[in-house]
């Protein structure tokens, strides 16, 4: 099924098993190739350190970020199957909630779409606090705002002047 008109979608990227980046950069051509859709920008890659369930884990394979925006006619339901089929083609296998994995796609916003089912959240629920998702997003949508939480940029400035316990200094 596809909308009328193109929405743009900020999709979040990420990667910490095998090559990283050869990852990432198929992932981007395969989204590109999605029908109705194509990449209107992808930022650069940032290495981050793995975040788990317990939080940050300096001794777990880095990961390598990043976010693309995507131009796409697509609903938002079989834009997140096509993202799924994505991963699964780049081997990721979905056995441990936050666990390492080759890749991940994460939808984070759809224009000012709001949905809030067992099967999507957008905008994404913790997108706001996240600063490997929003840095990416800051550099190719630099006046974006995030739904019920304003602009990226204030939200980034401040989730860096927090205190952060678990960071490495």
């Amino acid at each position: 099924m596809t909308h009328a008109h193109a929405a743009t979608a900020v999709i979040a990227l990420g990667s910490n098993l095998g090559d990283r980046q050869a990852t990432l950069e198929h992932a981007v051509t395969a989204l590109d190739a999605l029908p109705d859709s194509s990449i209107l920008a992808v930022s650069s890659w940032h290495g981050t350190v793995a975040l788990t369930v317990d939080g940050l884990d300096p001794d777990r394979p880095a990961y390598l970020n990043g976010v693309a925006l995507l131009q796409t006619r697509l609903d938002p339901y079989t834009l997140l199957d096509a993202m799924r089929a994505i991963e699964t083609a780049n081997g990721r296998e979905r056995d441990e909630r936050w666990g390492d994995r080759t890749l991940d796609l994460d939808l984070i916003a759809l224009d000012a779409l709001e949905i809030d089912s067992e099967v999507l959240q957008v905008p994404h629920p913790r997108a706001h606090e996240r600063d490997f998702v929003l840095a990416p997003w800051l550099e190719v949508q630099p006046d974006a705002e995030l739904p019920h939480h304003g602009p990226i940029a204030a939200l980034l400035a401040r989730l860096r002047e927090m205190p952060n316990p678990e960071a490495a200094p």
